[in-house]
This record gives C-alpha cells, structure tokens and sequence, in this order.
C-alpha cells in the first residue's frame, strides 16, 4: 500500500508541475564507512582552467552532470560529460543548452533515480530568492540534451534566500518522496540542511530543518544516497583530532530507516578531506563513487572536480 500512495503522489506532481515520474524500485543494505580511496582528478576532457563544481552521476555511470562557468551560456551553466562505460574514461563535456542554462546562473544538478527529472538551482527570472530550486523532466533517459524547460518549485521549497543543493529521494517504503537542499534561511547557521516532502497534491510541503545535520557553522549541499540510508555533505564545521584539516571537509552520516532520525555525522577523514576545500560532492547511486570539488593543487584550474571509491557493499 504504502508503495502505491507513493506512486499517486508522484503522479500528482506530474499533473501540478508539468513533469512525469517513472517509480522503480532500488535496495541497497550498504552503511556508511570510511574506507574511500585517494580521489583522483577527472582529468581535462571534465576539469578547465575555469571552476568545475558540484557533481552529479546518472544512475548508469555514464553521465556526470556538474557546474562551470567556463563560456557558455551564462554566468555558471550546467554541462555533462559521457563515457561508454562505467569504467572508461570521460569524454569531452557538453553545454547542457537553452533549455536548461540561460544569461542567469545554473548550478547544482541532481538526477531522481530512474533519470526523469533533474532538479537545479538558478538565479533565472521567475524566482523567490537569490537561488531558488527548479526541476526539468525528460522523456528518455539516455537523451542528456532531452530536458524540457524547467519549472520552479514553489515556495514549499524556495524561499527569499538562497536555496541549492537539491537531492531527491523516492521513498517507496514509506510512500512520501522527499527533497533535501541546503538553504541560507534563518536556522541554527549560516547554511542549513532542509528537507520538503511531496505531499498528496503534487506540490512540495514546507521544508523543515535537518537539526541532525545542521550546525551553527555552514552546512552545504546533501547528497542522498539511493535507498536513502546514506547522506554526505559538507561543512567547514570543527573537525575531530587528526580526522579533517581543511576548511571545508566532507562528512558522512546514516539511518537505520528511510524514517530513523540521521546519525551525528563523521568526518570522511584526511585520506578524503585535505589542508584545502573538499566540498559539494556527488554520491553515486549504489554508494561506491563519491565524485567531489576540491582547490587542492595539481588540478587543472581554481576547482577540479575528483573521483574517490569503496567496496560495494
């Protein structure tokens, strides 16, 4: 039953916003460690000499969605770069087109699980704030330049600040999806952690904050692994003895249930986490692939983006 309401609701919001949700279903009994590999740089068919920034991966592999502003369309544009396997190397990256960046500022990709939709934060016209979140769906989920244009998500989820860091969960055990963003509204600091779940009308409910994940420090950009269990984030937040030095470092936190309140978040460790900013990442799917910003040197420009990995579990 519960999986059914679940469905209807998603249907619902494809009747209020104008976009189209095909529910699968995905289980993954993985849990948080923090075994991650050494990142390693993406190399320059990804990485410029301009800022690359704030990954997202399709749930294939084959597609990695991020910000940039090198020339483009505007300001910062959202790109995506392909490969023929999850394995292989990166092609060149594409401008996503029109239909998705325009003059004003694109950032913050993130793909729902079965690659219909793709929530972004703009500054575009037609906003509440400085950032507001908007989603675009497409018909084909192998069709990067299919997005049609994008709906804002109204004020459940946006507000006069800023709001960006989408990632979206489908939960069919429980029945209600939800969104977590970061937001620059009055919380505990100066950046929060939210959630908004989709209610029965297709809209997105008010947004609550996270406190578990809050702090009076700045918290940015969740990314929700796919069964839901998994969230990591960054924060400049103080970080344990000899686990992070930089100034804003990655962290990670689990649940038991997709309704478990979230556990205190750990540090990813200095294996991850350097003496510089390592921030804004991208989990993939079944877990195994942290795709992440980072200043250290030997990259390409200001932000390169690198890839760390872990056992499957």
């Amino acid at each position: 039953m519960a999986r059914r309401d679940g469905t209807s609701r998603i249907r619902a919001a494809a009747c209020m916003i104008g976009i189209a949700v095909l529910a699968t279903s995905f289980v993954n009994t993985a849990s948080f460690s923090g075994d991650w590999s050494e990142p390693v740089n993406l190399g320059e068919a990804v990485n410029s000499v301009f800022e690359e920034f704030l990954p997202e991966l399709s749930k294939n592999g084959r597609s990695l969605y991020f910000a940039s502003n090198r020339p483009g369309l505007g300001g910062e544009d959202l790109w995506v770069s392909r490969r023929a396997g999850p394995t292989d190397t990166w092609g060149p990256a594409d401008n996503l087109g029109a239909a998705i960046n325009g003059a004003f500022n694109e950032r913050s990709p993130a793909l729902s699980r079965d690659g219909h939709l793709l929530f972004f934060a703009s500054t575009r016209p037609g906003g509440m704030g400085s950032f507001d979140i908007w989603v675009s769906w497409r018909a084909h989920t192998n069709d990067d330049f299919g997005w049609q244009p994008p709906v804002n998500l109204g004020s459940g989820v946006n507000s006069t600040s800023g709001d960006f860091g989408p990632s979206y969960f489908e939960n069919d055990d429980v029945g209600i999806p939800m969104l977590f963003f970061a937001s620059g509204r009055p919380g505990v600091g100066g950046i929060d952690i939210y959630q908004s779940e989709l209610t029965a009308t297709g809209s997105f409910g008010p947004a609550t904050l996270v406190s578990e994940l809050s702090t009076p420090q700045n918290d940015f950009r969740p990314t929700i692994r796919f069964d839901g269990l998994e969230v990591i984030f960054d924060s400049n937040r103080p970080a344990p003895p000899g686990a992070g030095t930089g100034l804003r470092d990655l962290w990670g936190s689990t649940r038991s249930s997709p309704l478990a309140v979230w556990s205190v978040p750990q540090n990813l460790g200095n294996v991850v986490n350097g003496p510089f900013n390592d921030s804004l990442a991208g989990l993939s799917g079944d877990g195994s692939s942290l795709v992440m910003t980072s200043d250290r040197p030997g990259g390409f420009g200001g932000n390169d983006l690198y890839e760390s990995s872990r056992p499957q579990r």
